[in-house]
């Protein structure tokens, strides 16, 4: 039954993206979609049958293996062969033209409807982003900074959508609308230089590999909407907890996961990306991913020491 248990969220991200897959196929009669949903749906069912069966050890080996077969295909295959730009501003473009493509249909399906369902699982398990800083050496993060940082990623979204509208409005720039043209290349490659220099300069500066994640990165902005609804959360079990704290200081994006304990509810954070770090490393094994309905919103967070020097590993 313990084993069972373990293996039903792969098998609902694995059939989820099957079905998703077959509808796209039926309703364009294009084999594409079936392909492409079938092979994402396949690699993140993989990747958390993987984490769920292997020892605590080398669990983290079954999100790095998932993270690079998909992260690497959309990066390599989607942006390089097919040419299309499936970062935001491309989505903005999308929206305009009226549109669907590889953009549209990325960002329904893994940032604004998919998190109904499965929360973050996006960025802790697919992010080509989060594939390269994943390899950083700063895994333990020193806490949070000053909710003032977060704000950050709304000024990036304003930006990219400013950007856009100036673009399609004022210079009637309508490149972007031809997909497999070598503006949807030129875009992608010159959007993620940026967002890698970028992601890489903070996680040394602010030694905090997902300081990108947490401060700049315009995704959540979308997420953390209709993840506060996600059937997928973390829960932990209170006669299991011992209090130890180490979920706490492992989580990579600073979720007091003890207080969620003590409150008596599951993870409410929109911060979460179920990458079950907290559930590798708690010793009592008192956290599991559960299905059923609640409303998130409440970020309990461990806060960063500011009496703590940002050039200490």
């Amino acid at each position: 039954m313990k084993r069972t248990r373990r293996l039903l969220l792969p098998v609902i991200i694995f059939l989820a993206f099957w079905a998703v897959g077959a509808a796209g196929w039926r309703a364009s009669g294009y084999l594409q979609p079936l392909l492409l949903f079938g092979y994402i749906g396949t690699a993140l069912g993989l990747g958390l049958g993987l984490y769920a069966t292997l020892p605590k050890k080398k669990k983290q080996w079954g999100r790095r293996l998932t993270l690079l077969l998909v992260g690497g295909m959309l990066l390599l295959y989607v942006g390089g062969v097919q040419r299309e730009n499936i970062q935001i501003e491309w989505f903005f473009f999308s929206v305009l033209a009226g549109l669907g493509g590889a953009a549209l249909t990325h960002y329904l399906i893994a940032k604004i409807v998919g998190p109904l369902l499965f929360g973050r699982l996006w960025c802790g398990w697919a992010c080509w982003t989060l594939m390269v800083l994943d390899l950083l050496p700063f895994r333990r993060s020193p806490g949070r900074l000053p909710d003032r940082w977060g704000r950050l990623r709304y000024g990036h979204f304003g930006l990219s959508l400013a950007l856009v509208l100036f673009l399609w409005f004022g210079l009637r720039y309508r490149d972007p609308i031809h997909f497999g043209s070598s503006a949807g290349l030129a875009w992608m490659v010159g959007g993620n230089v940026l967002y890698y220099v970028a992601a890489v300069a903070m996680a040394f500066g602010l030694r905090d590999n997902r300081a990108f994640c947490k401060y700049v990165c315009p995704i959540p902005v979308f997420q953390k909407i209709t993840a506060r609804f996600s059937l997928l959360k973390i829960e932990g079990d209170p006669a299991k907890c011992d209090d130890c704290g180490a979920c706490v200081k492992m989580c990579p994006m600073d979720i007091d996961l003890v207080a969620c304990i003590r409150s008596g509810t599951r993870v409410l954070s929109t911060e979460c990306m179920l990458c079950q770090t907290c559930i590798t490393v708690c010793a009592k094994d008192a956290l599991h991913v559960s299905m059923r309905f609640d409303v998130g919103g409440w970020e309990p967070l461990r806060r960063r020491d500011p009496n703590r020097h940002l050039t200490e590993v």
